[in-house]
């Protein structure tokens, strides 16, 4: 098996084209149109994979198959109850150019850097990490007593302009995400606006819209989001959801890449799936940016 690591990600990253959440320059004058739904446009599997000190992962985004949907470079899922499989960590290692956006569902692990920020990221709780101009850190697995890991990182890309941007790091306790009713769904609301409710993250350029969406047997969510121009992705966590206008179903484990649309269209007999999508300067678990 060909493994792609995140330093070969990083290597490969110059020459992606950053496209940020910028719509095209607009010559006519705008037209109010009725929704649009985002459909699924195309659907990928994790790769299965190891990275940092042997920590085995899924590779839901950055690898061969889907190597980026621009602002999102990388998506790993960490999932094991096994901790052979990943108490080895993250030992130091740097980062440059781009945001990585940590989220915790069960386990914790400790962060330093080589700016001073030290925490503790536990269950339900997330992290941002804005490298910048550069820095170096490590995230370890601090469990209680063995058990269940299971966390994402995802790597969003900083404009060319901002990539020497100076460093900068947001905890994020699980008291802060807040926690929605929206329709059928239970919705954690890590960053953006959704049902008149913002995400804690602030400061951040691409201003991604990053929920954690649960739907019990029969249930659906349909909402109106920021733009209908930039990318946008869901990664089921558990059992299988259904999207956009048609309910293309994907199973666990799937990435969907949806399609241009201002609605958001979810149903589930039973399932539990990440959105994410910039909505920031547009006018894109699923929670998708680097280690090297």
């Amino acid at each position: 098996m060909s493994v792609t690591t995140r330093r070969s990600l990083l290597k490969a990253a110059p020459a992606l084209v950053f496209a940020g959440c910028t719509p095209p320059a607009i010559t006519t004058p705008l037209v109010k149109k009725s929704a649009t739904v985002r459909d699924v446009t195309a659907v990928h599997e994790f790769h299965p994979s190891r990275d940092g000190a042997g920590v085995t992962i899924r590779r839901a985004l950055g690898h061969r198959g889907l190597p980026s949907l621009d602002p999102f470079l990388m998506l790993d899922e960490i999932r094991s109850d096994r901790p052979d499989e990943y108490q080895a960590g993250f030992p130091e290692h740097p980062h440059r150019g781009f945001e990585t956006v940590s989220y915790v569902l069960a386990g914790a692990f400790e962060h330093r850097d080589s700016v001073g920020n030290h925490g503790r990221i536990g269950a339900g709780a997330a992290q941002w990490m804005t490298a910048g101009r550069g820095i170096v850190h490590e995230e370890m697995p601090r469990q209680q007593d063995g058990g269940q890991l299971w966390a994402f990182q995802l790597w969003v890309n900083l404009p060319a302009a901002e990539k020497m941007t100076k460093p900068r790091y947001q905890e994020l306790g699980p008291e802060t995400i807040p926690s929605l009713t929206v329709d059928d769904a239970q919705v954690r609301l890590v960053a953006g606006e959704l049902a008149g409710q913002r995400g804690p993250v602030d400061g951040v350029t691409v201003k991604p819209m990053l929920m954690d969406v649960s739907l019990a047997a029969g249930a659906a969510m349909r909402q109106h989001i920021a733009c209908d121009l930039c990318s946008s992705f869901a990664y089921v966590l558990e059992g299988a959801v259904r999207l956009g206008s048609d309910g293309r179903e994907l199973l666990k484990g799937q990435v969907g890449v949806l399609g241009h649309g201002d609605t958001l269209a979810i149903s589930s007999d039973k399932g539990r799936a990440c959105w994410c999508s910039p909505a920031g300067r547009c006018a894109s678990r699923w929670p998708a940016a680097g280690r090297s």
